[in-house]
């Protein structure tokens, strides 16, 4: 559900991490915001209760202006991976316009993952988006511990699936950026299909991920 001003040319993405608990959603937020440039990203700010978290930035208020003056903002936000926080999953993912789903590697996990990802279809349909029309990314992660599925098995098993996956560890920061960079894409690609943002704004893509990317010193 893209928030967009034609008149002021300003528009604003929302993504959002989702997945199991202690997948690594926060954790890849993390060191996303430590690998960007301290020039391109927002303050990081954690909402915490007793029992509850969950994690939104700003990367940069109109953090990309094409030379037509369209300003783009990205927000990024985790969800609580507990069964019993459903009610703030559900909140968390109104008006999303991308998600990553961020799946444990290790064997322990699978059925979680899918159980994790039923809710996630669910949740979606809740919030009035459908799971086949919205950009996804799956990412697993914690690819550098011990007892992890094999990257073969894991690929047979959500290849039918047709979604893009990813690997990482979001603990060594590897894998972070390239699927951030995934679902910025892919998200992009949605938007412009739908408002035309190179041909009506000039923005381009190579150029709008570049930005974006741009990583700290």
């Amino acid at each position: 559900m893209i928030e967009f001003d034609e008149q002021l040319q300003r528009m604003v993405l929302k993504l959002v991490y989702y997945g199991p608990a202690l997948s690594g959603k926060t954790t890849n937020l993390l060191a996303l915001h430590d690998r960007l440039s301290v020039a391109g990203r927002g303050d990081l700010m954690m909402l915490d209760t007793t029992e509850d978290r969950t994690i939104y930035f700003d990367l940069l208020p109109f953090f990309y202006c094409a030379p037509s003056g369209m300003k783009i903002k990205l927000k990024v936000y985790t969800v609580p991976g507990q069964v019993r926080h459903d009610a703030t999953r559900k909140a968390v993912l109104q008006r999303a316009d991308g998600v990553v789903f961020v799946a444990d590697s290790l064997a322990a996990g699978m059925s979680v993952n899918f159980e994790s990802f039923d809710n996630l279809e669910k949740n979606l349909s809740m919030v009035g988006l459908a799971i086949e029309q919205l950009p996804l990314v799956v990412q697993f992660n914690k690819r550098d511990l011990p007892d992890v599925v094999p990257e073969d098995e894991i690929r047979a098993a959500w290849g039918p699936t047709g979604l893009p996956v990813l690997m990482a560890s979001a603990l060594k920061g590897w894998g972070v950026l390239e699927t951030f960079r995934e679902i910025v894409a892919l998200t992009f690609d949605t938007v412009n299909a739908r408002y035309g943002l190179t041909a009506r704004y000039g923005v381009e893509k190579e150029n709008f991920l570049s930005e974006i990317l741009k990583v700290a010193a």
